[in-house]
């Protein structure tokens, strides 16, 4: 677990995920609430849905890249064998 956020509070890794966060968040704030935007009636109910739909790709692009350089290391571990 230790490695895991030390490796998830890596710059690169946070950046990367808060890249995929806005464009991914963005596209999906468009799709699911952009008539309320767009018309002025946006509700209380949709302005709390917001930051988790960009929460939600921030969240899965943070475990994929973590899990991938945990992997990765582990894989390079191996080669040594």
């Amino acid at each position: 677990m230790k490695d895991w956020l030390k490796v998830a509070l890596r710059h690169d890794v946070v950046v990367r995920s808060l890249k995929v966060s806005a464009i991914v968040g963005t596209l999906l704030t468009a799709i699911n609430q952009g008539d309320l935007i767009l018309s002025g009636n946006l509700t209380s109910a949709a302005i709390w849905k917001i930051p988790l739909t960009y929460l939600v790709p921030f969240s899965v692009s943070m475990y994929a890249c973590v899990s991938s350089i945990l992997a990765q290391r582990v894989d390079e571990g191996n080669m040594h064998l």
